[in-house]
């Protein structure tokens, strides 16, 4: 589930979004690098995605670039950093920017991420100089998010609707196939995507 594009339904300045694909409607919390990079709502929009797994919810959360997601993914694999935190420390500044600091032990530019103290700006530089800080970053590009190829399209009905959104979270045609096999007739787009992704995690 490395990427999303869709149409941009609604933006909420609180850092979350909402992209259209299909009939389905993906809430995504995204960092404020991101959200001041996106296009206007109705514009096509591409992200990068990480899918949060939790015992009682689904959370995904959207990257204008590659860079900025790796570096989210190694702020969660911390002790003590759970999304929201990476989230907003991805926020922040640039991931060049916080390479650097990591790179060069700078805590206090990382302090100042809401709800990042300073043991854990300690430990995240501790953790991560080795790994994340000597990464020799390529630049991203500047401007707005990537607009994708092709805007939210829509099959005929929930079922295909829910089919083409996960097969737009990463999933090929014939997971999603299967995912959706026993679904309620019943469930509109959104919760048969739901149904699916919980179908889909199960071993």
């Amino acid at each position: 589930m490395r990427s999303v594009s869709g149409l941009l339904a609604h933006v909420d300045h609180d850092g979350s979004v909402v992209v259209q694909v299909g009939g389905v409607g993906l809430g995504i919390a995204v960092s404020a690098q991101t959200l001041a990079a996106l296009p206007h709502a109705g514009e096509a929009v591409s992200l990068q995605t990480h899918l949060a797994v939790r015992e009682d919810a689904l959370d995904l959360y959207g990257f204008a670039t590659p860079a900025e997601r790796e570096l989210f993914a190694a702020f969660i694999g911390v002790s003590g950093v759970g999304p929201r935190s990476a989230l907003a420390l991805c926020g922040l500044d640039s991931p060049e920017a916080l390479r650097h600091a990591i790179a060069t032990g700078d805590a206090g530019h990382l302090q100042r991420a809401p709800g990042v103290g300073k043991r854990t700006a300690e430990r995240l530089v501790v953790e991560l100089r080795d790994r994340v800080g000597a990464f020799a970053t390529a630049a991203s590009p500047a401007g707005r998010v990537p607009v994708a190829a092709r805007a939210g399209g829509g099959g005929i009905g929930a079922v295909a609707d829910a089919r083409e959104g996960l097969v737009a979270l990463g999933f090929t045609p014939d997971e999603a196939a299967y995912a959706l096999r026993d679904a309620p007739g019943d469930l509109d787009a959104a919760a048969l995507v739901r149904h699916g992704l919980a179908a889909l995690r199960k071993p």
